[in-house]
């Protein structure tokens, strides 16, 4: 029997997504799935294949640094798109603008004519993404280029520390040609933030103020000590075919770099931030920009893959708050927190659980994190037949972005040089502690690692799918980590874990509380402390800010992937396998969830038949 609160979330999601309400996000209905038995019939087309192979690797020749996180070439041509970092021009924007639109038009006769249903699910993935593109176009310069959590000044950094590939000596030689592209990047990012700026494009004071220490840190040090530098050195330390000397001239080449191209480029986004600080004021929301109600509405459309508007986000976000914080209350009852708030009785068990004693806390923890994670693949055994053949690592957020980042996951290498890794902030003097099993459930496992690395290593799905050169955004994405942290409470992985399983539950709330939150501050005119009065931290509450729309996807995402389920438990009965299910969704890579529905209903009309 489900309990209340699980009855009342199936009722809920039940009324929330009727057709209506998740109706495709401008797709023509040629984009959706065809009938079961109409795409059943259809033999593969193999021009489209052809074609759509093509157009996917013409789009990614458009970004070699996608080429590069993806190795989705091999020999020369990824060897050449190794050694280039991609341009952020207004030419290059209107390169891939007209790409994009060039693709949608002849995706359309393609979907008029005969796909199976692989091919049907792949065209209208790649023709979603697409419309993205075209759609988003107009709205690009409502984002700061330089925000603290993904701005250029943080992502080429981060690109090359990580992501650019450190194997041999020709990576080593690559990596220096790229190095010496960074300054033109930033320049051109600072061209477009001086042209954002003219037409009145700022970001809020306190946006630009982070972004600011970012820059700020970054110059500091000197060009041998510079990160660039000092993680070429650390990466190469034992790289073999690299000689002592030629790894000496390398590092001696960076610094240099650094020093006359790279050093002088942050100087002048530092002088240009210094320059419209005092244009900068408070208001928080995207609706203080031009034609920023437009803009939100764009951004909550491209993220949830839904036509919901964000009022009824916000009423949605309102109803669940209400929901997880009357399960909550009863849990922090029996353990005797019973006065205040939630956030108040939230915060005394935190206190709780805070590490004791002398020294650095930091290296346990990150162990803990390492031991949930082994945890975590044990208990998912019996729910889930694939799984990933990558391994993921645990490793503490790089300095230089701590300060104001979140938790993440970063994608293995598809050559199997790096792992899937989970990303931990670990800023302190606090620590989130009874929340790390609910947060290494979300971006390892089974959350993102699963999902990620094993849609990297599918095979019965185009390349540009499985390397989601084209996939179904941030919804699917983050429905279903969040879905992975319900389904942990769900599988009993709890038991005997009360702080736990509040932890589990406060960060649904968390999830919950952004919808109230994100749609507060771009379309209700929330301000910034609005949001963290809410229960929301400061440094969240600026990520939404400088990424507007973005956090809707968690928990929209999760509510449809559980109607979906229980959708099919019902019509399934004594049929229906939560092991299958989850193949269902996993094995389909990335879709928008209009075209999960169709992938799904077509998944119960064939165990029917069984």
């Amino acid at each position: 029997m489900p309990s209340p609160s699980q009855r009342s979330l199936r009722a809920l999601v039940g009324a929330l997504f009727i057709p209506a309400a998740i109706a495709a996000a401008s797709l023509p209905t040629a984009a959706l799935a065809a009938p079961a038995a109409q795409a059943a019939a259809a033999k593969p087309n193999k021009a489209f294949d052809t074609w759509a192979d093509r157009f996917a690797e013409d789009w990614v020749r458009l970004n070699p640094q996608s080429a590069t996180a993806t190795q989705y070439f091999s020999g020369a041509e990824q060897a050449k798109l190794d050694r280039e970092l991609t341009p952020l021009t207004r030419a290059q924007r209107q390169k891939t603008l007209a790409h994009a639109r060039a693709g949608l038009a002849r995706l359309d006769t393609w979907m008029a004519g005969p796909l199976d249903e692989n091919q049907r699910v792949s065209a209208a993935v790649m023709r979603w993404s697409l419309q993205n593109v075209v759609a988003n176009e107009p709205f690009e310069d409502h984002a700061f280029v330089f925000s603290q959590f993904s701005g250029v000044q943080v992502g080429l950094v981060n690109f090359m520390t990580t992501t650019h590939p450190l194997r041999n000596a020709q990576d080593v030689d690559s990596y220096l040609a790229r190095l010496a592209q960074v300054g033109a990047r930033m320049d051109e990012a600072l061209a477009r933030a001086r042209d954002a700026a003219a037409r009145s494009l700022i970001p809020p004071r306190f946006i630009l103020e982070r972004a600011q220490y970012q820059v700020d840190t970054f110059l500091k040090p000197a060009a041998s000590d510079n990160v660039l530098v000092t993680s070429l050195a650390q990466r190469t330390e034992k790289m073999e075919g690299l000689s002592p000397e030629a790894r000496k001239a390398a590092l001696a080449r960076a610094a240099q770099i650094v020093e006359e191209g790279i050093r002088p480029a942050y100087k002048r986004v530092q002088d240009f931030m210094l320059e419209i600080h005092p244009r900068t004021g408070d208001v928080a929301g995207i609706s203080r920009l031009p034609n920023g109600a437009a803009a939100y509405a764009r951004a909550v459309e491209n993220f949830t893959s839904t036509k919901l508007t964000p009022n009824e986000i916000h009423e949605i976000g309102l109803r669940e708050v209400a929901r997880i914080e009357g399960e909550m209350d009863r849990h922090l009852r029996s353990l005797g927190l019973t006065e205040g708030n939630i956030e108040t009785r939230m915060k005394q068990l935190d206190a709780r659980f805070q590490p004791k004693g002398e020294g650095d806390p930091r290296p346990a923890i990150l162990a803990s994190y390492v031991e949930m994670v082994k945890d975590a693949e044990r208990r998912s055994a019996p729910l889930f037949n694939l799984k990933p053949r990558a391994p993921v690592d645990v490793r503490r957020e790089p300095p230089l972005t701590e300060p104001s980042a979140a938790a993440h996951y970063s994608l293995p290498a598809p050559d199997g040089t790096r792992p899937g890794i989970f990303w931990v902030p670990m800023r302190g003097p606090t620590f989130d502690m009874i929340r790390m099993r609910s947060l290494a459930y979300h971006e390892a496992v089974p959350g993102h690692h699963f999902q990620l690395a094993i849609q990297q290593e599918l095979t019965g799905i185009p390349k540009f799918r499985s390397q989601r050169i084209f996939s179904g955004g941030s919804a699917h994405a983050e429905g279903w980590a969040l879905y992975t942290e319900r389904l942990a409470v769900e599988q009993g992985w709890y038991e005997g874990d009360v702080p736990g399983l509040l932890g589990a539950l406060g960060s649904e709330l968390f999830r919950a509380r952004r919808l109230v939150v994100d749609t507060g501050l771009h379309s209700k005119g929330w301000t910034r402390q609005q949001g963290i009065d809410y229960g929301i931290g400061a440094q969240e509450v600026e990520r939404y800010v400088a990424w507007p729309g973005q956090a809707n996807a968690y928990m929209i995402g999760m509510l449809r992937i559980i109607e979906l389920r229980e959708k099919a438990k019902k019509e399934l009965g004594a049929k229906f396998s939560l092991p299958a299910f989850h193949d269902l969704v996993l094995g389909a890579g990335s879709v928008p969830l209009d075209v999960l529905g169709e992938l799904v209903d077509s998944w119960i009309a064939r165990q029917k038949k069984v």
